[in-house]
């Protein structure tokens, strides 16, 4: 919690240093743009926070994920057994156990509360995998559940949504006026919608970077968590079955941040991955000093 508050707050304190920064570059006194900041915060955090709020429920609905009431045979009776116990473990509320079909191996954790979370595995995953290899995949999904991952991604992508609103518009404010040869159209002019759409796209952009970076960070701290719930031979064969039998990813864009398999990428597009390569983390688990 200490973590997530002052990751939180640190960026915060960055977005408003750098809005500062450019603003007294630019010639615009901050002052005109209070009610700006507050609207922006208002839409930034608006549909993080909505997100979040609703994630188990999207989640669910969007992978067909049945919720396990009662285990109907021995399988299930594990997996409830095992996040029982890996909850119990991480000091974390027992989260709901859910199946969902898909023939990739892969799992996902989600939810806004830390003690009241979703923990699902596709099919292809119990047909896959050992018990061993299930164990620590489920031990990571836990992981991203007690270090308040789906929280914190909220929290992140709060601010750079912010930050991204009020610099396209103080920048869009300037540029228009210089188009406009000065003369003072209160951003009202059609260049100024335009530049802001378009400073919108590249802002944009530069935020789904940082949100991603921080996303491959956290997979690097839930491969640790599910090492130290599971054992770290374990994560690393489930890492290496994973390798193995990579295939397409069908869990929805919304979800596919908190599903323990990402999809592959070279070059720049690594910047927008979820996930780091599968050998970088297993070159870190075999790095650690996890038991």
């Amino acid at each position: 919690m200490f973590k997530r508050v002052a990751l939180f707050l640190a960026t915060n304190l960055a977005v408003l240093a750098l809005a500062s920064v450019v603003m007294s570059l630019l010639g615009v006194n901050g002052a005109q743009f209070s009610g700006l900041l507050v609207m922006a915060a208002i839409f930034g955090f608006g549909g993080s926070i909505v997100s979040l709020l609703m994630s188990k429920w999207i989640a669910k609905r969007s992978t067909r994920a049945q919720v396990i009431e009662t285990p109907r045979n021995e399988a299930e009776q594990w997996l409830v057994a095992t996040v029982r116990r890996q909850a119990q473990q991480a000091g974390i509320g027992m989260p709901e156990v859910a199946i969902y079909d898909a023939p990739e191996i892969n799992a996902f954790a989600t939810g806004a509360n830390r003690n009241n979370a979703l923990v699902a595995v596709s099919t292809g995953l119990l047909r896959s995998l050992d018990r061993d290899q299930a164990e620590a995949v489920l031990g990571h999904e836990v992981s991203h559940v007690a270090n308040g991952d789906m929280v914190t991604m909220a929290l992140l992508q709060g601010v750079l949504n912010t930050f991204v609103i009020v610099l396209a518009r103080v920048v869009g404010r300037v540029v228009d006026g210089y188009l406009s040869g000065g003369r003072d159209n209160s951003g009202g002019g059609i260049g100024y919608f335009v530049v802001v759409f378009v400073l919108e796209m590249v802002f944009g952009l530069f935020a789904s970077m940082i949100a991603m970076w921080f996303s491959r960070r956290r997979e690097f701290r839930a491969d640790a968590g599910g090492a130290g719930l599971a054992g770290r031979a374990k994560m690393i064969s489930a890492l290496e079955a994973l390798k193995r039998n990579h295939g397409v990813d069908t869990l929805p864009k919304a979800i596919q941040a908190f599903g323990i398999s990402g999809p592959l990428a070279h070059g720049m597009k690594r910047l927008f991955l979820s996930h780091p390569p599968l050998d970088e983390r297993i070159a870190a688990l075999r790095a650690s000093v996890v038991a």
